[in-house]
């Protein structure tokens, strides 16, 4: 057991300080499109599957609620939280619709959608970004390993430069709590 929680450590720290140069300049990116996003009163929509579903629904939650300090609530809203919706989508439409089907329903122009998927090709979140585009949404995306069709579906897609998908993970809980903490910082 000490061995595994070594390694895991250590993997988890390297993969921290491999990243904190090399993506500051992309998530100073994101940060500033969604605060300008969100002073021109468009919200923040997020998805993603399995533990990507949770984390985006940690996200939401940070900025409709708070996160550091008190400030007003800004909208955000997790695409995975509705399971009438995802029933009813994958049901009538497939899995790969139920992301898409509700940015189709929700998302307006200049509303910022932050996709999160480990490989950068889960095919519903990609769907989502093609819908989000003709709409004029903004596309962010989290993602690993080599970044995937993410990185031509989004403006930004700040990849982690893991190839395990638990380490990608926290990582992308780490980005949604950084870009909560720069929103604080700008918006009261």
């Amino acid at each position: 057991m000490e061995e595994i929680i070594e390694k895991a450590f250590e993997e988890h720290i390297q993969i921290f300080q491999n990243s904190k140069n090399s993506l500051k300049e992309s998530i100073i990116n994101v940060g500033d499109i969604v605060i300008e996003s969100l002073i021109n009163n468009n919200k923040i929509i997020l998805f993603g599957n399995g533990g990507s579903a949770a984390d985006a629904q940690h996200i939401a939650a940070e900025f409709t609620g708070r996160f550091l300090t008190e400030r007003k609530a800004l909208p955000a809203i997790s695409l995975s939280t509705d399971t009438s919706a995802l029933t009813a989508i994958g049901n009538d439409y497939g899995f790969e619709k139920i992301f898409s089907r509700q940015v189709e329903a929700i998302a307006n122009k200049g509303d910022i959608l932050i996709g999160i998927s480990t490989s950068g090709n889960s095919k519903n979140v990609l769907e989502a970004f093609k819908a989000g585009e003709k709409i004029g949404t903004r596309n962010i995306g989290f993602s690993g390993r080599d970044g995937g069709e993410m990185n031509y579906m989004t403006q930004t897609n700040i990849v982690v430069p893991s190839n395990t998908t638990a380490r990608i993970q926290e990582f992308h809980i780490f980005l949604g709590h950084l870009l909560c903490q720069y929103v604080d910082s700008k918006i009261k």
